[in-house]
């Protein structure tokens, strides 16, 4: 079902329809005639419309933020500050686009050529299959770069975001960019496949879960497309004895419990040496305990309800099993009673490799605390998963700090902080959190065809 259902309430607030299969082909057929024209329009005139929609943004943020938070349950100031990154991040690739894709000159001399170099060049209509967790800036970081780089966009988002996937494409239009340039695609998942397989389109990203992911790779691999997959992430916050502890709890907290909770990029497994492990957990444990779960319309609210029923549920489901196993909960662990999909900032230790929680992506405020003894451990257990998107080491010691940005297993290591999607950083993982890159210049490139070329006398 495609419907905005209050997650604070359960509610069901609207409900929409899917698109029938010749609106979907007209909606394709569409694009690709824009894309013809598209293609041609300047640097200087996309970076225009996308400034504009920066401006919408920047106007409406009330009402946008308001309208995520209905959908899917984060704080409102959540919310507008990722209207506020939005528009930061279409700005951005307003100014840089155009630097980002300029030719790049080989030596004609040593080819035997006139003239010679690399020139980028747009693929085509791209489908963005999108999450509901980030529901305007998951978009935007494809959609901005994609746009910049003459390419046009259809998007499938989540089901329970419709309405702010239909914002999405309205603040585009509104900006100026001709229709078809981006385009929400108000279907299903069993729809997904005949949009990849069709001829007319390009390339796909998808931001979402492994077997998502593995899906549409599989589709495009079979019709020879390019993808970009970001996927799940079990991200290690590592914590050393030479370590700010009070600094490092204060963040690990807000690295676990960013939007409910709800992020690939969220610390999920903190590991910390021997040395000061109690002290670090009688810290993070009264920081963890201290939130404030509820209303997230409410401006004292830290953490808000979980996004569906089923993900509470799945949450539930692996502390319930680790408990059962031997863990032991320091904080948290037990859904309040009422309405809504709430779940109380949780903190596990006493984890072992037979439970599932030791492996899996728990997405919601649940953070799993080891004790390790020395470095080569710290290493062994962070990247003890199948994930590999981001990591997190607490280090003032400069060999250490070394040593993590060297072995940490991700696409991503951020010493003394906690990983953030930077519009001036490449944002991506390995092994099962996905391959490719989004942001920064590597980002606008993914959807570009890097063409050679070879002039002679």
């Amino acid at each position: 079902m495609i419907a905005t259902i209050n997650p604070a309430t359960g509610e069901t607030i609207k409900t929409f329809e899917s698109a029938s299969s010749s609106e979907l082909a007209e909606r394709i057929a569409r694009a690709s005639e824009r894309f013809r024209e598209y293609r041609h329009t300047s640097f200087e005139q996309r970076a225009n419309w996308l400034r504009a929609a920066a401006d919408l943004l920047d106007a409406e943020v009330d009402d946008v933020a308001r309208l995520m938070t209905i959908e899917m349950g984060k704080t409102l100031a959540s919310a507008k500050a990722e209207v506020g990154k939005c528009a930061k991040g279409m700005r951005y690739y307003a100014d840089h686009a155009e630097g980002f894709l300029a030719d790049e000159p080989a030596d004609a001399e040593a080819v035997g050529a006139v003239k010679a170099y690399a020139t980028y060049q747009p693929l085509g209509v791209v489908l963005a299959v999108m999450p509901w967790n980030f529901p305007l800036w998951q978009v935007v970081r494809f959609a901005a770069p994609a746009l910049m780089a003459g390419n046009v966009g259809l998007l499938k988002h989540a089901s329970n975001v419709p309405q702010t996937a239909l914002y999405l494409e309205d603040v585009l239009s509104r900006g100026g960019f001709p229709d078809g340039c981006f385009q929400t695609l108000l279907i299903s998942s069993s729809q997904v496949e005949a949009v990849l397989r069709d001829p007319r389109v390009a390339a796909a990203t998808l931001t979402g879960s492994e077997p998502a992911g593995r899906s549409v790779a599989a589709i495009c691999g079979d019709e020879v497309k390019h993808t970009v997959l970001e996927l799940g992430g079990s991200d290690p916050f590592v914590v050393m004895p030479s370590a700010d502890l009070d600094r490092a709890a204060e963040i690990a907290v807000t690295a676990r419990v960013q939007n409910n909770g709800q992020s690939c990029i969220a610390a999920k497994r903190f590991i910390v040496h021997a040395d000061v492990y109690d002290a670090f957990a009688e810290r993070f444990v009264a920081r963890m305990r201290d939130l404030r779960v509820g209303d997230p319309f409410d401006s004292d609210t830290d953490v808000g309800p979980l996004a569906t029923e089923q993900g509470r549920t799945d949450v539930e489901k692996l502390v319930e099993d680790a408990v059962s196993r031997g863990a032991t909960v320091l904080c948290g662990g037990q859904r309040p009673d009422g309405p809504g999909w709430f779940y109380p900032p949780t903190v596990i230790t006493d984890i072992t490799e037979d439970m599932p929680i030791y492996q899996e992506e728990v997405f919601g405020p649940v953070a799993s605390l080891y004790r390790v003894g020395d470095i080569e451990e710290a290493v062994a257990v962070a990247n003890a998963t199948s994930f590999g998107l981001g990591s997190n080491a607490w280090t003032s010691d400069p060999e250490e700090q070394r040593r993590f940005i060297t072995e940490l297993a991700a696409g991503q290591v951020f010493i003394n902080g906690m990983v953030v999607s930077f519009p001036e950083l490449p944002f991506g993982g390995i092994r099962r959190s996905g391959y490719g890159r989004e942001l920064s210049a590597h980002g606008i490139r993914e959807f570009c065809n890097l063409k050679t070329v070879w002039v002679g006398a």
